[in-house]
């Protein structure tokens, strides 16, 4: 095979591979009902002026499933993270203590498990758009190269068969992640 249309394969694999990885990622930020440290992970809270992960301000914990406590390295940063997690729309209410933050986790109704199922399949749809996206790239990127038509053929093929491999993979992880959600 041409080393032009290696590379163009590589590529388009990476491309695949990334869009399955921020799934991955969003997925992460999907709750299902049981408390997690990653459900705070897109908190920002404003650091000296500074737009600050709150991973970098503060030790998140789950001392059981159905709490996360926050515990900031700076007690003055206390009302900074509260307003940090109110602003990222998770639907928590933050209790201040004095010492630390707690987060209780309420537990999913019904509509708000459909709710984030719908997310879910959202999210996964996106990611196959990402993958035929690359697929698209790759395919008008071998049409521009110099070599026999036979070869463009198989190289489509094989963009194609990576295509169907991660569009797969997604679906997978889709049904996964939504049994997942609507297990009571």
């Amino acid at each position: 095979m041409n080393e032009e249309i290696e590379f163009i394969i590589d590529s388009s694999k990476e491309q695949m591979a990334h869009a399955v990885e921020h799934l991955g990622k969003e997925f992460r930020n999907i709750r299902a009902g049981k408390a997690s440290p990653a459900m705070l992970n897109g908190v920002m809270v404003d650091y000296y002026g500074a737009q600050t992960p709150l991973s970098q301000v503060a030790n998140v914990n789950t001392p059981d499933g159905r709490t996360l406590t926050v515990q900031p390295w700076e007690k003055q940063m206390i009302p900074e993270i509260e307003k940090g997690i109110l602003l990222a729309n998770l639907g928590f209410n933050p209790m201040n203590n004095g010492e630390s933050i707690i987060i209780n986790v309420p537990v999913l109704t019904e509509e708000r498990r459909r709710d984030l199922s719908k997310l879910a399949k959202a999210a996964a749809e996106h990611a196959k758009v990402s993958v035929r996206n690359a697929r698209k790239d790759a395919n008008n990127e071998i049409k521009k190269t110099d070599i026999s038509d036979d070869a463009k053929k198989n190289a489509e093929t094989d963009i194609q068969e990576l295509t169907d491999a991660f569009t797969k993979n997604i679906d997978e992880a889709y049904e996964v992640k939504d049994a997942e959600i609507m297990k009571v």
